[in-house]
This record gives structure tokens, C-alpha cells and sequence, in this order.
């Protein structure tokens, strides 16, 4: 058995699996030995619940909780032994209603929660207009700033706007968070990511989760190091934006209207509601 502080992000990752179709899923004998159960009835009992919340919800069942058979070798030869092949939706409500006393539990609904929100967004991304994107987004990135930044103290960072410049020198060219103020000719106290576009936030996004994950990951605890890490993740991503062809952040449009211009308009819309006008806040 793992010891508890071993379990990171990469516990569930680890035992991922890819269909042909390219969707992901997880058995859930694997997900039962994760979570530290080691009768497959005691489990069952979770997924049982699980399956309950499931239709509670609205949700298919047997889309979620696909019944299989595996065949396992053992000593005395092959066995079949029932299996399910789980969503990450199906995971998500196992791990709520799991047992509460266990860490690993813990970490899995967090884990899990955030993955399913990430797959919400990614499903109705498509159908957002850009205004809505950079909600979208940019709420996505007040999230994970909070993270990045509990990230950062822990690897010894005590100057966060330096680290932070570091990540946006690797992302935008060498330019700091006060060059890209000035390039967009904002006024003084006018946050920079209040006045990108949906492109240019979701770089950015990128940048914070990346950094945030290898911090943690590789337990960097080194003031230096965890700044010319966060230099490298954003360099790294700017490098894969040129050969991918795209826009360089520096190049980006600013749009006219803010963050808050956005959210001024929202409460007008609300003031003169109409069943045909999407809320900007839809599907956040």
C-alpha cells in the first residue's frame, strides 16, 4: 500500500484508460484498490450509491457504470471476474460517497470535481460567444491563480510579482506583467488579464495550471528554481504557439470592453429579462 503522501493528481491519472473512441474511463477494481477498499462488495455498496445519484441527477446509468467482464490470470490458470467500466462522472459521485475517514477520498473528490468542471466548461466552450469565453476563462484563471500562488509558497517563493514576471517573460517574449500593461495602454490599477481575449486568457490559463502542476509534482522547494520554472512553462507553451502557427500573446487584440464592463452588462440584462438572451454567465 502507497504511502498517503504519495497520493498526488497522478494517482487517478495513472490508472486512466483510453477507449477506441478516444474517451476516457477507469475500471473500478483499480479505482476500489486507489481508494483503499479491499472487498469488492464493500465497494460495490459505493458504486451502488453512486449509480443512485446518478439517476438522481439526470444522468444515464448504464452511460456511466458500463458493466464488463475481465479475464485476470491467477495461479491456478485464467478467471473472468466482473468489472465496470467507469466515466469520470461515475467516479466523481463513487468518491462522494465513499468513506469520508479515508485521505485518499478526500483528494479523489477534489480531483475529480475539478476534472468534471473542466469537462463542462470544454463541452459548452464551443457554444460560448467570445464574451462569454472570457468569462468563462477568466474565472477559471481567479481559480487557479489561487492555486498557483499556494503552489509557489510552498516551493520557497517569497516574491510573488517576481514570479510571476517569470512566467509571463517565458509566455510573452522576455515582456513583463508592466510591459504588456503598457502595451495594451491601460490605465494605472487596470488588471492585464481583465483585457484579454479568450485566446490570450486561455494561454495564460495554460501557463498557471502547467506551472502549478510541476511545482507540486516535482516538490520543487527552491526560490530560484521555482521561478525559472514558471519562465520555462511559459516559454514552452510560446514555443508550441509558433508551431502551431498562431498568434503570438503580445499580438493579441485588446478588447474595448473589461471583465467588469462585461459583468456591468450582465446586470442590465438581468434588469430586462428575455427567454431568447443567453446570460453570460450560462454554463459557468
Amino acid at each position: 500500500m502507497n504511502e498517503l503522501q504519495q497520493y498526488d493528481e497522478l494517482t487517478f491519472e495513472n490508472i486512466k484508460h483510453i477507449d477506441e473512441n478516444g474517451v476516457e474511463f477507469w475500471y473500478a477494481r483499480e479505482l476500489q484498490t486507489i481508494l483503499e477498499y479491499t472487498e469488492w462488495r464493500n465497494f460495490n455498496q459505493v458504486i451502488d450509491k453512486a449509480k443512485i445519484a446518478c439517476e438522481n441527477s439526470g444522468k444515464s446509468v448504464v452511460a456511466n457504470f458500463v458493466d464488463v467482464n475481465k479475464t485476470v490470470q491467477l495461479n491456478f490458470g485464467a478467471r473472468e471476474i466482473a468489472d465496470i467500466k467507469l466515466s469520470r462522472y461515475a467516479c466523481y459521485l463513487i468518491v462522494q460517497n465513499g468513506d469520508p475517514r479515508k485521505e485518499v477520498i478526500a483528494l479523489g473528490q477534489s480531483y475529480f470535481a475539478i476534472k468534471t468542471r473542466q469537462q463542462e466548461l470544454a463541452d459548452n466552450f464551443n457554444k460560448l460567444d467570445e464574451d462569454h469565453k472570457r468569462l468563462a476563462i477568466r474565472q477559471e484563471m481567479k481559480e487557479h491563480n489561487k492555486s498557483l500562488a499556494e503552489a509557489a509558497k510552498m516551493s520557497g517563493v517569497t516574491n510573488y510579482g517576481k514570479f510571476q514576471n517569470f512566467g509571463y517573460r517565458g509566455l510573452y517574449g522576455g515582456m513583463t506583467k508592466k510591459d504588456i500593461h503598457d502595451k495594451k495602454e491601460l490605465e494605472p490599477g487596470e488588471n492585464i488579464l481583465d483585457y484579454m481575449g479568450s485566446a490570450e486568457l486561455a494561454a495564460n490559463l495554460f501557463r498557471a495550471t502547467q506551472t502549478d502542476e510541476v511545482l507540486r509534482n516535482r516538490q520543487i522547494h527552491d526560490e530560484t528554481l521555482a521561478n525559472d520554472t514558471h519562465f520555462n512553462v511559459g516559454r514552452t507553451i510560446r514555443e508550441t504557439m509558433q508551431e502551431l502557427g498562431t498568434t503570438m500573446p503580445e499580438d493579441l487584440p485588446t478588447p474595448r470592453e473589461s471583465i467588469q464592463d462585461l459583468k456591468k452588462k450582465q446586470k442590465q440584462l438581468d434588469k430586462q429579462p428575455n427567454e431568447n438572451q443567453l446570460s453570460l454567465f450560462d454554463d459557468m
